[in-house]
């Protein structure tokens, strides 16, 4: 990790502690399944403790309670957290909550900030972010969007269904993105309270990870109406406002992530440096050196891809090279160094007495969320053909 000022480290110092002495002992208690552990109740014991650590809501805005820091300053921060798969929800930078923060700070008008993201970031409400459908709807690709807005007098009126919605059992606001005219383009976010009549939250759908309050579930909407002013950003302005949560987003995963996979490489590390095989310790062997080396390689050029794509960020950029670069190259290097912790630790290395297979579980879908790794590669090769082609 790279911390860049005293705060940063001291940030990043005050987190670890919070993270061992009482995260971790909860996350391995639970076998790292949050609704196990105690759901929203726990969420909030958790965010307690972190408030009084003073390590809460570091990427908030200082007016809502946060510490404000930018992109390149949070990576340290939410590695620290990320080591336990229930840290970022401790410091209220869980996905979707910590996107969407992101995303209302940005393009939110003065009342919906008040409405909406004062209490998100407080930790007092938790929200979703409704894009995904059923097929033949949005999915890898957005321009398939189904679900629809029409407006009706200063009303809109939002029909279709939703799929794989993170945390949406239990979340006091959606961010939903609908169709509001023909062509690729024409899309609008809303912003939809959690108990909004002819909204409903149905299905959780079981997957490989268990880290994340809420679920991840089918959510349908039939004949939501909303005023005028739930528009969030600008009619029909939906998809290219969304791209200010999405790149900033990936990049958060990508340091909670990294967390989990430095855990799961210090628990090989551990086991390796005592365990005896072949008349040495198994950690002297030139395999295990080898194995070890990779990962040691893999977590540091995934800190260097991040901090690039945060740096551009930072600037002002939309970074989307750097960010689908940083993201594919994350998740896959994530996922070989959890895989290789599992190799070194052997047997054990597969069961429930190290926490490695259960990382794995959590990290393996990031290669799929926000965005298949074939997707950003086949974005991250057009872009450099476009720039090949440009004229000089």
């Amino acid at each position: 990790m790279h911390p860049t000022t005293p705060q940063v480290t001291e940030l990043v110092e005050r987190t670890r502690q919070l993270v061992e002495t009482t995260v971790l002992p909860l996350e391995r208690s639970s076998d790292g399944d949050i609704e196990r552990a105690g759901g929203d109740v726990v969420r909030l014991e958790l965010q307690e403790a972190a408030r009084q650590a003073g390590v809460f809501a570091p990427h908030a805005p200082v007016e809502y309670g946060g510490h404000g820091l930018g992109m390149v300053d949070r990576a340290p921060v939410f590695e620290a957290a990320g080591y336990s798969v229930f840290g970022p929800l401790a410091l209220n930078i869980a996905a979707p909550d910590e996107g969407n923060v992101h995303l209302l700070q940005e393009i939110a008008t003065a009342e919906q900030r008040e409405r909406y993201l004062a209490p998100l970031a407080r930790g007092e409400v938790r929200s979703a972010f409704a894009m995904t459908e059923p097929s033949p709807g949005a999915g890898s690709d957005p321009t398939m969007l189904a679900t629809r807005a029409q407006r009706d007098g200063d009303d809109w009126v939002i029909d279709g269904d939703k799929r794989f919605i993170t945390g949406a059992d239990g979340a006091g606001f959606f961010i939903v993105m609908a169709r509001t005219s023909p062509g690729d383009s024409g899309a609008t976010m809303f912003l939809v309270p959690g108990d909004a009549p002819g909204l409903s939250v149905g299905r959780h759908i079981t997957t490989m990870d268990k880290s994340m309050v809420g679920g991840h579930c089918e959510v349908s909407f039939r004949g939501v109406r909303v005023p005028g002013d739930a528009v969030l950003g600008e009619v029909d302005r939906g998809f290219a406002n969304a791209q200010v949560r999405l790149g900033p987003a990936r990049m958060t995963h990508v340091m909670r992530w990294l967390g989990a996979a430095r855990q799961a490489h210090d628990c090989a590390l551990g086991y390796v440096a005592e365990r005896q095989a072949f008349g040495s310790r198994l950690g002297d062997l030139g395999l295990a050196q080898q194995l070890i080396a990779d990962s040691e390689i893999d977590l540091a050029a995934t800190r260097a891809l991040l901090l690039t794509a945060c740096a551009a960020l930072d600037r002002g950029e939309r970074a989307s090279h750097e960010t689908s670069i940083a993201k594919t190259f994350g998740a896959e290097a994530i996922c070989r160094v959890v895989d290789r912790a599992m190799q070194l630790a052997g047997g054990t290395g597969v069961s429930d007495d190290l926490p490695i297979a259960r990382l794995y579980r959590e990290v393996r879908p990031f290669r799929v969320y926000d965005g298949p790794s074939e997707v950003h590669r086949w974005s991250i090769a057009r872009r450099a053909l476009r720039r090949h082609q440009a004229p000089a």
